[in-house]
């Protein structure tokens, strides 16, 4: 098995963050390695959307867990392979977020499949609070 979280902060509000993370077909603009992002429905548990990987196939990830305004979880499954990516927003001090994305990979080859799938989460992060910020400063 495999397990690493990965967390930042921001001064954007929860919202903006929600609102970014919910409308998933918009990833692709602030995800460098999203190349396209399709949900099939709402923003809900048992709901699924398909995702490009920069220079890979399709994925099909389901929700499993969906907390409007502070958390989601997904689930891609391939054959043996479960990969998890548990999101959640955490209230620091008042005007200060954390971001936090934590990957959990089970089945044969976790430990590298788990660090291939997460060596840009810190990039991806990064790119999520610029967006949120800037889109807080120009509200």
């Amino acid at each position: 098995m495999f397990f690493r979280e990965f967390k930042t902060t921001t001064t954007a509000s929860r919202a903006t963050v929600w609102a970014l993370w919910s409308d998933v077909n918009r990833w692709s603009t602030w995800n460098p390695g999203v190349e396209q992002a399709t949900l099939v429905g709402p923003f809900a548990v048992g709901n699924s959307f398909s995702m490009t990987p920069s220079g890979q196939d399709a994925l099909t990830t389901r929700l499993t867990h969906v907390e409007e305004g502070l958390a989601f979880t997904d689930e891609t499954v391939l054959g043996d392979i479960s990969v998890t990516v548990e999101h959640r927003i955490v209230p620091q001090d008042p005007g200060l977020l954390s971001i936090v994305y934590s990957a959990r990979v089970t089945g044969p080859g976790a430990e590298h499949i788990g660090a291939a799938i997460t060596s840009d989460f810190d990039e991806v992060l990064d790119a999520l609070v610029k967006l949120a910020e800037r889109e807080v400063a120009t509200a």
